[in-house]
């Protein structure tokens, strides 16, 4: 599966599939503070992501007024 990550933004190929959760422990990042999105829509932890998948993966940005 093509990987898209934001900052810093690069690009990561990943073979085969696993869940969303376990994908975000193989790139060692927290999945409280990352949204995972595939073809625009948001994917919760425990969903499944193909080989053949494309994803985005965005830190959680929070703040403000």
């Amino acid at each position: 599966m093509k990987v898209l990550l934001r900052n810093p933004r690069r690009e990561v190929d990943i073979d085969g599939r696993r869940s969303v959760n376990s994908l975000l422990a193989e790139l060692d990042l927290p999945r409280e503070s990352h949204l995972v999105i595939r073809n625009g829509t948001l994917v919760p932890g425990d969903a499944e992501l193909s080989a053949d998948d494309v994803v985005e993966i965005r830190p959680v940005i929070s703040g403000g007024c």
